[in-house]
């Protein structure tokens, strides 16, 4: 199953627009290396096709640059690159224990 991020889902559109508030519309990624780089994407960082029960969760996405969005997606299978992961692995939701 596929997530709508289409301009109907309204839902969508407004948690995506909390993201890039919540981040300043700053690319996280760049920010990381001290770069200001203006945010244009919002990331799923557990992918929502996937995770879909993580779809509409706020801690689950961060604001990147298009080219720092590009860098999270294998371009055809749109599986979590390396960089992608990284991040997924220290983005543990919320009420798991690390332990586990």
């Amino acid at each position: 199953m596929s997530f709508d991020y289409s301009r109907k889902n309204k839902r969508w559109r407004r948690l995506r627009e909390l993201a890039l508030a919540r981040d300043g519309e700053l690319c996280q990624e760049s920010l990381r290396y001290g770069k200001t780089v203006t945010a244009t994407e919002v990331h799923h960082i557990w992918p929502a096709e996937e995770y879909p029960e993580y779809a509409y969760c706020l801690w689950n996405l961060v604001s990147l640059s298009k080219a720092k969005h590009d860098a999270m997606h294998e371009r055809l299978t749109r599986r979590l690159t390396p960089l992608g992961e990284s991040w997924r692995r220290r983005t543990i939701p919320p009420g798991l224990d690390q332990r586990d």
